[in-house]
């Protein structure tokens, strides 16, 4: 009996475990097979455990929970008809392939089953998608629905107009015509359409999928689906400067980029912008709308496109916003940092500023939370973390009091001109109208009559806070900054003791050093009126 007992005890514990790794392998193996396909096909594969709305197999028209999409034409599947889909379904081409002649035209790209929801049939005007099996048809490439019933041999080899963003999209045809152009060593692209369309303003889509509250994997899909997949690049795997290469191929002043991402990738596009006009492409340059993804967007918000972005706002309606745009200038600065001492013999720090300098307490905020993040970059995916771990960083500042008696420590001239400071414990120089993520710091309560502070202006705002309290009173509109002056060229000098500094949300400690400002160049950016902040408003 003991025995028997010790033998189902075991059988008991070692029945789960063995089960357990057995399925563990099973799924293991699994995904090798899919990552395989996925890897071999040109497809734009991605696997999902739940579709976010009823699905149906495109090749066995079953009802599937979870399966593969495609990135590009909207293809949905079941795991295990993934083999088949490759062999039965063309993805959209990018590039159309050449038989000797000249394109300007191409069919549409039918995909059946799985249409948008509320979509209606282009013959009949009626809805479509509207029967629980797979059912009528979707052009990947204009969009437009039809129904089973009403698709025609006609339709199946109609020019496809590519639909509502045809001026945004860069047609395959028009790739593959550049590209036999380049061989044959001819540059006259100008009677190649839609290059000779009066309207046509290609977009090129730049997403960074680590940026904010990662939404840029999800933007990538739904952009890939609506435009041409070669328009649309994942930062985190090419730099800008490749991507923007796309430019010289397209018409001159004329091309647009979206740059889905905080400010601190709009500063690494509009850096790579600076590098085309240094190799001599600067009639090939584009101008830059922002959709802000990051966690302060001061820029965007400046701009006019929002303080943040959480898929509030569907993407057709984003395109739309680019598309009428207006273009504007934006100032953008040059910031040297010339440590002191006999034996210094280190070139100075340049950096590239947009959006503003500052020393004191919410360089040191910065600096602390970007060592927190150095340090668990997994703990900072959500917007509303990062500016929690910001408000405790804050909070700690206003009992320390590590930045007091700035004032005592730095001197500040205005276009050359010393200015005497009050007890201070922050000096922040502006570029653009927001701060701290939505603040028109220059104007605080807006109860005195001040100018406006410019992005396109020339002029850089300077002025001073008390302390991180005296920050967080700005910020809810409970008091006015020290209003420092106005100036052309802006220089610090830090005389003794190290002190935090940022640009740009860009943090370092400093030594003794002299810090100059001045006017570096104009970006080509976008500027949207539909979007506005209370803060605007008011002002």
């Amino acid at each position: 009996a003991d025995w028997s007992l010790v033998f189902w005890t075991l059988c008991s514990v070692i029945l789960p475990v063995l089960i357990t790794l057995w399925c563990s392998f099973q799924r293991s193996r699994r995904q090798v097979l899919i990552r395989d396909i996925f890897r071999k096909s040109k497809h734009d594969w991605h696997y999902t455990d739940l579709f976010g709305q009823p699905s149906y197999c495109c090749v066995c028209a079953q009802h599937i929970l979870q399966g593969a999409f495609c990135n590009c034409c909207g293809l949905r599947v079941s795991e295990g008809c993934l083999k088949k889909a490759d062999q039965l379904f063309l993805c959209k081409e990018i590039m159309m392939r050449s038989n000797g002649g000249a394109h300007n035209s191409m069919p549409h790209h039918w995909i059946r089953g799985n249409v948008p929801l509320c979509s209606c049939c282009m013959i009949c005007k009626q809805q479509c998608g509207t029967q629980p099996k797979l059912c009528d048809y979707r052009c990947a490439w204009c969009q437009y629905t039809v129904h089973d019933e009403c698709m025609m041999d006609c339709l199946k080899t109609e020019e496809c107009t590519f639909g509502e963003f045809r001026d945004l999209i860069i047609p395959p045809y028009y790739l593959s015509t550049i590209n036999q152009m380049r061989k044959d060593k001819r540059t006259n692209y100008e009677k190649v359409v839609p290059y000779c369309r009066k309207h046509w303003m290609p977009v090129i889509i730049l997403a960074n999928t680590r940026s904010g509250n990662n939404m840029g994997e999800t933007l990538l899909g739904e952009f890939k689906i609506l435009l041409n997949p070669v328009q649309v690049f994942d930062l985190s795997k090419i730099a800008p400067a490749k991507a923007l290469q796309l430019c010289t191929l397209l018409p001159c002043n004329a091309v647009r980029v979206l740059v889905c991402g905080g400010d601190g990738t709009v500063g690494w596009v509009l850096d790579a912008i600076d590098e085309m006009k240094i190799k001599g492409q600067e009639r090939y340059i584009p101008q830059v709308a922002i959709l802000p993804l990051g966690t302060g967007n001061d820029l965007s918000n400046t701009l006019g496109w929002g303080a943040g972005y959480a898929g509030e706002v569907p993407v057709e309606q984003i395109l739309r916003n680019v598309m009428e745009a207006d273009g504007i200038k934006l100032d953008r600065w040059k910031v040297q940092v010339t440590n002191k001492g006999y034996y210094n013999l280190r070139k100075p720090k340049v950096f590239t500023m947009n959006n503003y300098f500052s020393i004191g307490p919410d360089a040191l905020m910065a600096l602390n939370f970007h060592a927190h993040r150095e340090k668990t970059p997994s703990l900072f995916s959500s917007r509303i973390i990062n500016k929690a771990v910001y408000f405790f960083y804050g909070t700690k500042d206003c009992l320390v009091q590590e930045c007091k008696d700035l004032n005592k420590k730095v001197e500040l001239e205005l276009d050359g001109e010393r200015i005497e400071l009050p007890n201070l414990e922050g000096i922040i120089v502006l570029s653009i109208g927001y701060w701290g993520g939505g603040c028109r710091l220059w104007e605080g309560m807006g109860d005195e009559p001040y100018p406006l502070a410019r992005h396109d202006d020339g002029l850089l705002e300077v002025v001073g806070v008390h302390g991180s309290f005296h920050c967080a009173q700005i910020q809810v509109k409970l008091a006015n900054p020290v209003r420092l002056g106005q100036a052309h060229t802006v220089r610090l000098i830090l005389k003794s003791s190290k002190m935090p500094m940022q640009v740009d949300g860009e943090p370092w400690a400093q030594g003794p050093c002299t810090v100059t400002i001045t006017h570096k160049t104009h970006a080509l950016m976008l500027y949207h009126s539909g979007e506005q902040t209370d803060d605007e408003a008011s002002s």
